[in-house]
């Protein structure tokens, strides 16, 4: 019965009616199989390494407030999606999951926003890099994590609220930092902090939270600076290059159930809203693909509203949409993090549906 509902929704989605930009030809399905009594929370973030198999870092195993207590759970698939194992359980780099990276070694980096701390794993399980450090006490006005106006400046070695990390294919690492920081911090492979780049802002080179990254072969880094509703693109130095925001301008699908709505428009003659998380196109995960037969990568980027999940080249031009927002099988629930293994092959992690999708592009 399960499979033919699958079927039945992929069909669905495969027929979904042609926008003026057009919607890809996709089947959606359900991954990740669970022992039983074992449930998703919300997955956070997803990943691959070079074997198919799936890390799914998700805010689950928690009782009371999230910041409370742990609410953060590597969980290992492989590509079938049967659960193989949890890596890293107890660990106090977990508290409250934000996103996972897998890095060309299969060393998995767990980056998490309760404890401000990115983890690297081996494949044995084992934690052998450690990024920032946890506080030591639940109060949050402990240690300067709660947000000032005007911001405080970055602390050496320490993020606030830390979101997401990328590799150069020199082996530098690039954390976006974050909620509160607002910038990007560079180590090298070693762990030592480089250098620092981006403030709190909205002109070029400024983030109103810079909440996914990525970075392409050629090492350039793409940094979804979603309170701005835009992609940054900087070189490995850190210096601005461009500014992609196509997704924005793609007509709205009329298929949209979306729980988070837009802010009300202001009145006339108002000030634009300076935060536009809730606005179409605005990133909540971006992932760029390896290069295909051909050298070609793309850019896939997710919004929040109106759900949906945009194929791109790497200058922003946007090739075609998967979904809107939703409960049912192939709409989305605030897509947290993306992988993508190849052009045509996607794992989202759904933080509102308490799902993992896989999607596969024909």
């Amino acid at each position: 019965m399960k499979k033919t509902l699958v079927a039945l929704a992929a069909l669905l989605i495969s027929t979904a009616p042609v926008y003026a930009q057009s919607r890809l030809n996709v089947t959606v399905t359900r991954f990740g199989t669970l022992p039983t009594g074992m449930n998703f929370g919300e997955p956070a973030g997803i990943n691959t390494d070079s074997k198919g198999n799936v890390y799914v870092f998700s805010r689950g195993n928690t009782q009371g407030p999230v910041y409370g207590s742990i609410a953060a759970q590597l969980l290992e698939f492989d590509a079938s999606g049967k659960f193989m194992r949890e890596i890293g359980h107890n660990s106090y780099g977990f508290g409250f999951a934000h996103t996972v990276k897998v890095d060309k070694n299969d060393n998995i980096w767990t980056v998490d926003k309760g404890t401000d701390m990115v983890v690297e794993f081996n494949q044995k399980g084992e934690s052998i890099l450690v990024l920032g450090r946890k506080q030591e006490a639940a109060d949050a006005h402990v240690g300067g994590v709660e947000r000032a106006n005007p911001p405080r400046p970055p602390v050496l070695g320490q993020f606030r609220q830390v979101t997401d990390i990328a590799f150069d294919s020199q082996g530098k690492l690039f954390v976006s930092d974050g909620y509160i920081n607002s910038r990007i911090a560079t180590f090298d492979a070693n762990g030592n902090i480089i250098s620092s780049f981006g403030t709190p802002g909205n002109a070029e080179g400024q983030f109103n939270t810079p909440h996914t990254i990525a970075i392409d072969a050629k090492d350039n880094i793409y940094v979804g600076d979603r309170g701005n509703g835009r992609i940054q693109v900087f070189d490995n130095s850190g210096k601005f290059l461009r500014v992609l925001d196509q997704a924005s301008k793609v007509p709205l699908p009329t298929d949209i159930n979306a729980i988070r709505q837009p802010p009300a428009p202001p009145p006339p003659g108002s000030p634009p809203p300076t935060n536009k998380t809730i606005a179409p196109g605005a990133p909540w995960a971006i992932c760029i693909s390896p290069p295909d037969k051909n050298g070609e990568q793309f850019l896939f980027s997710s919004d929040s509203y109106p759900g949906s999940i945009y194929k791109m080249k790497l200058d922003g031009t946007v090739i075609g949409t998967i979904g809107a927002a939703g409960k049912q099988l192939g709409h989305f629930g605030d897509i947290h993090q993306i992988a993508c293994p190849t052009g045509n092959l996607l794992y989202v992690a759904e933080e509102l549906n308490w799902r993992v999708s896989k999607i596969v592009i024909h």
